[in-house]
């Protein structure tokens, strides 16, 4: 009897759960994408309030907002997430010599780092200007890059965790960290001033719809190729 690898995990579902979570969480994606795009007064309008709100937060209170800069440059910053994904694809290859999942999880990164940087580019949508910026960033606004990586990276290590039968303490503690990176990160974005709040949830559905791709995915895959 041969000891399972993650080429053919024990805990590998089918891909219909994932792909109908990814249906449910497209159609909000398209329609948030489209309204700005088209610049939709009423979500411009309250995009611009709490803008300035959480902003005039940040410049009232420069502890917090350096904290809040620490952690998204650093912390969260999307290479520091990428940096993740490729140490998970690394454990993959030369601990279980996983070869596909490993593909699949490094190919996921990369594809949903080219999909937010062609809808920046498509939509050209600007950052938030203010007369006393507290951060700055570059490029355009929607989507989010750090919250759609957070989002793709938290998901794919979520995914490796069930697909190895993660312990209740360990699942629930990455589960926990997983949650509060991929919500700070957006906050932090947000509150710093350099993205407007739709920027935000615009990558983390983005991001969401990569993961439960992939994992469908790659489970139609693996059915594909085991032998019936």
């Amino acid at each position: 009897m041969h000891s399972p690898s993650v080429d053919s995990p024990p805990h590998t579902s089918g891909p219909g759960i994932a792909l109908r979570f990814a249906a449910v969480l497209a159609v909000p994606s398209v329609l948030l994408l489209i309204l700005v795009a088209a610049s939709w007064d009423p979500l411009m309008s309250l995009d611009g309030d709490i803008a300035r709100t959480t902003h005039r937060w940040a410049v009232d209170d420069p502890d917090l907002t350096q904290t809040s800069r620490i952690l998204t440059d650093w912390v969260w910053d999307p290479w520091t997430m990428r940096a993740l994904c490729a140490a998970a694809v690394l454990w993959l290859v030369l601990r279980h010599a996983a070869w596909w999942l490993a593909l699949w999880v490094a190919a996921t990164c990369a594809l949903g780092t080219l999909l937010q940087q062609g809808l920046k580019a498509a939509i050209g949508r600007d950052r938030p200007v203010w007369p006393d910026p507290v951060d700055s960033a570059h490029y355009s606004a929607f989507p989010s890059g750090h919250a759609m990586t957070a989002a793709v990276v938290c998901g794919l290590l979520l995914w490796l965790l069930h697909l190895y039968g993660a312990g209740r303490v360990l699942w629930r503690a990455a589960l926990a960290l997983a949650v509060v990176s991929v919500v700070g990160v957006g906050l932090t974005r947000v509150y710093l001033g350099v993205h407007w709040p739709t920027d935000v949830l615009g990558g983390w559905l983005l991001g969401a719809v990569a993961v439960a791709l992939a994992v469908a995915s790659y489970s139609r895959f693996r059915g594909a190729a085991e032998p019936r």
